[in-house]
């Protein structure tokens, strides 16, 4: 039997973006096209304006119990970029409702068991690796909490590298969330570095530390998006 009916799940990773409305119109807009592709009513959409790294998921909760109720399929535009969040997939597991992912339609129940059994294991990795690199770090000597921190950890040896995965991660994360609007930006015909760190600016968005773009920490932004897959 086809999918006839469809409670979306949307999910920006800050406040500004869930105000904005940036980094909604392409999951939407995947959604919807699902949706057309076959014949299927949209019954509700939730949007979860929240870190990913957070366990507490609201409309989540409301989605998976409307989704239970009238035995709609729960969809989400890319499960991808939700693969690492132990908490969501679990949640999603567990939950007894029928999902589909437009970037992954194949997903089903048992892999998103293994995606979630994975994510937990490299979220716990990473966690012990960054403790035991920081009692590494302060074991040498290392001064830890200053501005330079990070640095001193990668020239501590072994237990620097924990660190810096974590680093990257973070600053991969974040350089995704971003994805959207540097193409907006883009298409908009702000294609210069300045000109893009200006309307970065003047969206109110902020760089990773909190600090207003400028062309160094754009063009740093943009080849960080061009190593991602």
């Amino acid at each position: 039997m086809g999918i006839t009916r469809i409670i979306a799940y949307e999910r920006v990773s800050t406040v500004r973006q869930g105000r904005s409305g940036l980094g909604l119109e392409a999951q939407r807009n995947a959604i919807d096209s699902f949706a057309t592709s076959r014949s299927a009513q949209v019954l509700a959409r939730f949007t979860e304006v929240e870190s990913g790294k957070r366990n507490t998921r609201p409309e989540l909760d409301k989605a998976l119990n409307l989704a239970r109720l009238t035995g709609a399929t729960l969809v989400i535009a890319k499960l991808d970029r939700l693969s690492r969040n132990a908490a969501f997939l679990l949640t999603l597991q567990s939950s007894g409702v029928s999902f589909l992912a437009c970037d992954m339609p194949e997903a089903n129940d048992l892999t998103v068991g293994i995606m979630a059994l994975v994510a937990q294991q490299e979220r716990e990795a990473i966690s012990r690796r960054t403790t035991e690199a920081l009692a590494a770090a302060k074991a040498r000597g290392v001064k830890l909490g200053n501005p330079n921190g990070a640095a001193a950890l990668r020239r501590a040896g072994k237990g620097g590298a924990a660190l810096q995965e974590t680093v990257r991660r973070n600053a991969d994360e974040f350089a995704e969330d971003l994805r959207e609007v540097v193409a907006a930006i883009r298409a908009e015909g702000h294609t210069t570095l300045r000109a893009m760190a200006e309307q970065l600016n003047a969206r109110g968005i902020r760089t990773r530390r909190g600090r207003s773009w400028h062309v160094s920490t754009v063009r740093n932004l943009l080849r960080r998006l061009e190593s991602l897959p």
